[in-house]
């Protein structure tokens, strides 16, 4: 696809239980259609970074929203509102999963959607993506990106996060792939096998992809985690995904 102009700009929408929050939306310039894409940023915040994702996304053809689920913290810097997010404990999964859901709606609303919406998360967005898959409405692909804590520990259970993601795999609602790295440790590589071991035994579509030399967080280009080879090939295939699954295979 040729490079076109886009729009990326904060916007307001509807979140958990009604509430406004902030979002990042980039989308081509342009009628469409286009298909959307709902991104869930890392634990580090609703950040620089994770606009430029939406805005990678907006570069390949999709509409993509990324909702800010730290909004509510308060804080003047994506740092401190991170700091805040983990000393509450990490973010709770009904509003995570409302507001999530908010951001769907969202897309569905928009005149120029082509009717398709994927979601992608990186970090604990990983794990919340799955969730989503497992619990939301609307939702045509899922891309957990370093997820940890799909396979919890019943003593690693909260309030805040009352529910073992793998626990849901059966009511997964569409095509999941899943993006590692071998030397992670949350999840690591024995959790991924749990996690697809769940997915094969309820039938479920899906590809896992685990990268050498690699480890949490290897698309984080701002982070000492990164890792050039396993970024770009990860793009490809998160690429791929979308298109096959949310633009039927064609650009």
């Amino acid at each position: 696809m040729p490079y076109e102009a886009q729009l990326a700009e904060t916007v307001l929408m509807r979140g958990h239980r009604g509430d406004r929050i902030d979002a990042y939306l980039a989308r081509p310039i342009g009628a469409g259609p286009f298909p959307g894409v709902v991104v869930i940023h890392h634990m580090p915040g609703w950040d620089g970074p994770s606009k430029e994702i939406a805005r990678r996304f907006a570069h390949e053809g999709f509409v993509a929203i990324l909702p800010n689920l730290h909004f509510r913290e308060g804080k003047a810097t994506p740092e401190e509102n991170s700091a805040s997010v983990r000393a509450a404990g990490g973010m709770p999964d009904d509003r995570t999963m409302g507001d999530v859901q908010g951001a769907i709606d969202s897309l569905r609303e928009l005149p120029y959607l082509n009717g398709k919406v994927g979601i992608i998360g990186y970090c604990s967005g990983g794990r919340q993506a799955y969730l989503a898959a497992c619990t939301l409405r609307g939702i045509d692909a899922a891309i957990d990106c370093y997820g940890g804590g799909v396979v919890a520990k019943p003593e690693e259970l909260t309030a805040r996060q009352p529910t073992s993601p793998i626990e849901l795999t059966k009511n997964l609602q569409c095509p999941l792939l899943g993006l590692f790295g071998v030397e992670d440790t949350r999840p690591s590589p024995d959790d991924n096998a749990k996690t697809e071991a769940a997915l094969k035994e309820h039938r479920k579509t899906y590809e896992f992809h685990t990268y050498e030399n690699a480890g949490h967080a290897f698309f984080a280009v701002d982070r000492p985690q990164y890792r050039q080879a396993a970024a770009i090939d990860g793009w490809k295939k998160v690429l791929g995904w979308f298109d096959k699954y949310l633009r039927g295979g064609a650009r």
